[in-house]
């Protein structure tokens, strides 16, 4: 079906700049195909090699790939703007902003002051090596490589740089359905075509990985434990069936986002082995450290990591060494590690208390780990703006999901035990048919 979009221009770069519009505008939708070279060009009056310069601009942005005579398909949503978070009202509890609970962070301030405060200059190692200790011996206990190790500024920017490492626009990424809003952006911004694969409370299906690993998927990107936004935890079991699947791929990156590694008392199973050609595991502190600690560590086969340091070196060069330090002395100090395990204790505890009060209400609830709860519920926006008039925020699962079934998010970081359920029976009331008018 041809595009009803007027692309527009005489020169390359005003051809590519309509073209552009149209995607951002939507107007040009995602899978779509672009005029043929030549007959856009007889369109609008110019050269062939006008308009192929103009399709060549926008591959290398990432807005379309090419597939020789297949032709020139649109390959994402166009330039992105990360979803924010939504503002509610004061009065409005909010359980939508994905954040830990403050009270649950350790003090920074004896830390700030004894860590070594001496400058770094250029030429020095990137990568801290009291920092890549601490991580290679957490690596190790949950049975994960760590003979080769570096350092990113948080969990995305590491998935940022090992994907654009590795891949080009055009390239299929298979990614959990649903998934976490910022890895699907951050696939479209890339220029990437995502690829749904279901889950459930053990993790992804092998069967729905088999199928978005065929026809050339260059990438899969998974959460082993604390999904975002389903909550669900590898099992061992699962991730046999799963490795199995991926040793019929042996050509695909495999990347673990284990963004919450430390704050969740599930213990996961990797899917991430030496003799796998291409793979990495993410971990960051922001969960329990705190967000502003923009410092995660990968944990990689050789070609990339190195490849991530060089992205790095030739972009922010480093994360700053003093964020690094600040991490030692934190996962060091055998207080904090006790803050850590009580907070990882309080958000299971908060989040059980919730599934129960759903469950005793007949509410199905997905969320062995993490700090979110997955309702499905029939009417997204309905479900939400009830909540909203009974006095909670909530978000809902349309920008989490590719495929899967509607559904509400819900944050319980912060989320007491009696205002679970308190929630519950709002919930519960805001999923209630409405009687007849005619009753």
């Amino acid at each position: 079906m041809p595009i009803r979009y007027h692309i527009a221009g005489r020169r390359a770069a005003e051809i590519a700049a309509s073209v552009e519009r149209g995607i951002r505008d939507g107007e040009i939708g995602t899978g779509r195909q672009l005029p043929p070279v030549r007959a856009l060009a007889g369109r609008l009056g110019v050269s062939a090699a006008t308009v192929a310069s103009a399709y060549r601009e926008l591959r290398l942005r990432g807005l379309v790939s090419g597939a020789g005579r297949q032709g020139t398909t649109v390959t994402t949503r166009g330039p992105v703007t990360p979803r924010g978070r939504p503002h509610f009202a004061p009065g409005v509890r909010d359980l939508a902003n994905g954040n830990p609970d403050p009270a649950l962070l350790p003090d920074l301030r004896r830390h700030l002051t004894a860590i070594d405060p001496a400058h770094v200059l250029y030429g020095r190692p990137a990568a801290d090596e009291a920092l890549l200790e601490l991580a290679r011996q957490s690596f190790e206990r949950d049975g994960v490589p760590s003979g080769h190790l570096a350092v990113a500024g948080g969990a995305m920017d590491a998935i940022d740089l090992v994907l654009s490492s590795h891949l080009r626009p055009g390239d299929r990424v298979a990614v959990e359905d649903p998934c976490y809003s910022g890895v699907t952006d951050l696939v479209a911004m890339l220029g990437l075509v995502p690829r749904p694969v279901a889950i459930d409370d053990s993790g992804p299906l092998p069967d729905s990985l088999a199928a978005a690993l065929e026809g050339g998927t260059a990438a899969c990107l998974l959460s082993p434990r604390a999904q975002n936004p389903f909550g669900s935890v590898l099992q061992p079991g699962r991730a046999a069936d799963l490795a199995a699947v991926l040793r019929r791929h042996p050509g695909v990156l495999l990347v673990e986002d284990d963004h919450a590694f430390d704050i969740t008392q599930a213990a996961a199973a990797t899917l991430c082995f030496e003799e796998r050609p291409r793979w990495a595991q993410v971990r960051s502190v922001s969960k329990s450290l705190g967000p502003d600690l923009r410092v995660a560590v990968v944990a990689g086969d050789p070609t990339t990591v190195a490849r991530l340091e060089t992205r790095r070196l030739l972009g922010a060069g480093w994360v700053s060494h003093l964020l690094q330090r600040l991490v030692v002395s934190l996962w060091s100090d055998s207080s904090v590690k006790a803050l850590v395990a009580h907070a990882a204790a309080t958000y299971s505890c908060r989040r059980q208390t919730l599934l129960d009060s759903l469950t005793a209400r007949g509410i199905a609830a997905h969320g062995r780990s993490g700090l979110n709860v997955w309702i499905p519920v029939a009417h997204e926006d309905a479900t939400v703006q009830a909540l909203l008039q009974r006095g909670w925020g909530v978000l809902a699962g349309e920008r989490f999901r590719i495929n899967a079934g509607r559904a509400i998010r819900v944050t319980i970081a912060s989320l007491e035990v009696d205002e679970a359920e308190s929630f519950a029976a709002d919930l519960a009331a805001a999923l209630a048919p409405r009687p007849s008018r005619l009753a």
